[in-house]
């Protein structure tokens, strides 16, 4: 019986596209996690934290399926050019997004916590750094759906400004601190919260490297990366 070619490029297509929806879907459910708990520091939303934590093992099962459907594709397919750097930077694109959405189930446990101990610390700063980290991941989702490599260079240049937040932050909650014993608990649950935002950036600074790549076939250039060189966060919650 001859070969259909045709049906195996079709099912070979059927299988990426496959993939990218998985992806995308990744990108909002860790989108929908990030936000959720910036709401719930800036509204002291219980809910919000808890839809932030219940959606956690929706994103864990779909890394697993996405790892599963890459290496399918690279086993079977053998994938050429600009597809198998795709499909390369699918799987190391999931293992960011699932420790971004870690990061923000953490964020979202903590936040109840601190409004209870530090109701009258301000978090103005807090949330304007988590507002920049929240716009700022919007685009890398929007960089990867669109596999804009413009994007991701913007993704990554406005990381810069998220550690400036992180830095002033730092200052301010130790000021609090040294200033009131009694500040040392809240703030140093703000401090992990700070700290949580800073890795979100960080991450999204992985991603836009990798799409970067997937689509140009070029590692982003020096000329393009602020002051400090590429992040590598590697740390666990």
């Amino acid at each position: 019986m001859p070969l259909d070619r045709s049906h195996i490029v079709r099912s070979y297509e059927h299988e990426l596209d496959h993939l990218r929806e998985l992806m995308a879907k990744m990108g909002q459910l860790v989108e929908s996690q990030v936000d959720q708990a910036l709401t719930a520091i800036a509204d002291h939303d219980e809910e919000a934290a808890n839809n932030a934590v219940t959606q956690d093992p929706e994103v864990d099962d779909i890394e697993r399926e996405v790892e599963g459907l890459a290496i399918r594709l690279l086993a079977l397919r053998s994938p050429m050019g600009g597809d198998l750097r795709e499909i390369v930077a699918a799987l190391k694109i999931t293992g960011d997004l699932e420790r971004i959405g870690d990061y923000a189930a953490s964020i979202a446990r903590k936040a109840i916590k601190a409004a209870a101990e530090g109701g009258h610390i301000s978090l103005s700063g807090l949330l304007s750094m988590g507002r920049l980290v929240k716009e700022n991941f919007q685009r890398t989702v929007q960089a990867i759906n669109r596999l804009d490599p413009d994007l991701a260079v913007a993704v990554w240049q406005s990381d810069k400004g998220v550690d400036e937040y992180y830095t002033t932050l730092f200052r301010e909650l130790v000021t609090y601190m040294m200033e009131d014993p009694r500040n040392i608990r809240p703030c140093t649950e703000l401090l992990f919260i700070a700290k949580n935002f800073e890795r979100i950036g960080d991450h999204a600074t992985n991603i836009a490297e990798r799409v970067y790549y997937a689509v140009t076939g070029d590692n982003l250039p020096a000329a393009m990366r602020p002051r400090g060189g590429s992040k590598k966060d590697t740390s666990r919650k």
